[in-house]
């Protein structure tokens, strides 16, 4: 008999094709947000639950699945998962580390560019109409080539986004919790330096962190006030490490120059004001969203969900306690 499991939003067929030939699968075709009574209902005498970031996944949820012995993450980051409680419950928890890393480094480096030469706001005008002959001064950006760019974490993303950066001659500083071996700064030409430092001296300023309780608001008013005008912010990580309604003050009074957001403190939605600056780039969360890497975050995922179902280690479990 097939284990039981439930899939709580559509998933890429690669993916879901697996799930399907090993498990016997309720999953939500609807591809819409469940509330927490709804997962409680589904997970109910479920084995497995393959999920989405979105997902809440908190104690209560797991509680209920009482057969549960896997939850599947389709993300690298699995903050949306109580992990402490599914490790006292013995329920084992997989992300979808590596496949995304190249892919979100070139979107940060997407918003970067659009931030930097207004693209957005180019769009728009050129939609409106307001085009009515080239000017010296229209929608002046910001150079890109041979300035500075401040890497916040240089863990697989972040190096990935310093290696483009070498691509323009930029300066690369870096700060991380932990320093990076000596043959990778001179591999990537990236000079460590602390917190401080790079929010005084970079152009650009790129976030690439986990979100973590020592890293919730890792960018606030402090740290926004040390950033040069002409400076642009980048978040393709977490939304809570920027203090959101923070960072709409700094944009509104021009504290920065700009800022490219593709995540947000309190997701889906915005802090108030954010929408009507014109000095701000948003994307839906789509950093990861590329046929290709989509797939393969199904593919990883459904493959952690199996293996774990059918009694063998999966490749990207998150707490390997549970296994002892």
């Amino acid at each position: 008999m097939k284990p039981r499991v439930f899939v709580s939003r559509m998933i890429p067929q690669e993916g879901l094709d697996i799930v399907l030939a090993a498990c016997d699968a309720d999953v939500n075709a609807d591809d819409r947000h469940l509330s927490q009574a709804e997962l409680i209902d589904k997970v109910t005498g479920k084995e497995g639950l393959l999920c989405l970031l979105t997902d809440d996944i908190n104690d209560a949820i797991l509680g209920a699945g009482q057969q549960l012995k896997v939850v599947a993450n389709v993300a690298v980051g699995y903050d949306n998962i109580d992990v402490q409680a599914a490790t006292r419950r013995k329920i084992i928890v997989t992300n979808t580390p590596g496949v995304l890393d190249d892919t979100t480094a070139d979107f940060a480096w997407c918003l970067l560019l659009a931030s930097a030469r207004r693209l957005v706001e180019a769009d728009r005008y050129a939609r409106g109409g307001k085009y009515t002959g080239w000017g010296i001064m229209l929608l002046c950006g910001e150079d890109i080539f041979g300035k500075t760019i401040g890497i916040c974490g240089l863990g697989r993303i972040g190096r990935g986004v310093a290696k483009r950066a070498r691509g323009f001659e930029m300066r690369i500083l870096y700060t991380d919790a932990v320093r990076a071996p000596a043959e990778v700064e001179r591999e990537l030409g990236a000079q460590f330096v602390d917190k401080e430092t790079l929010f005084r001296e970079a152009d650009f300023v790129t976030l690439h962190i986990p979100l973590l309780p020592q890293t919730h608001h890792y960018v606030s008013v402090k740290e926004l006030m040390m950033m040069k005008k002409t400076a642009h912010l980048i978040n393709a990580s977490r939304g809570p490490v920027v203090d959101e309604t923070a960072l709409v003050q700094a944009l509104r009074e021009r504290r920065i120059a700009a800022a490219g957001l593709d995540v947000y403190e309190h997701e889906p939605y915005m802090a108030s004001g954010l929408i009507e600056l014109d000095n701000v780039t948003l994307a839906p969360h789509i950093a990861s969203a590329s046929v290709e890497t989509r797939m393969k975050m199904a593919v990883m995922a459904a493959t952690n969900l199996v293996e774990a179902l059918h009694g063998r280690r999966p490749p990207n479990i998150v707490n390997p306690d549970v296994l002892a």
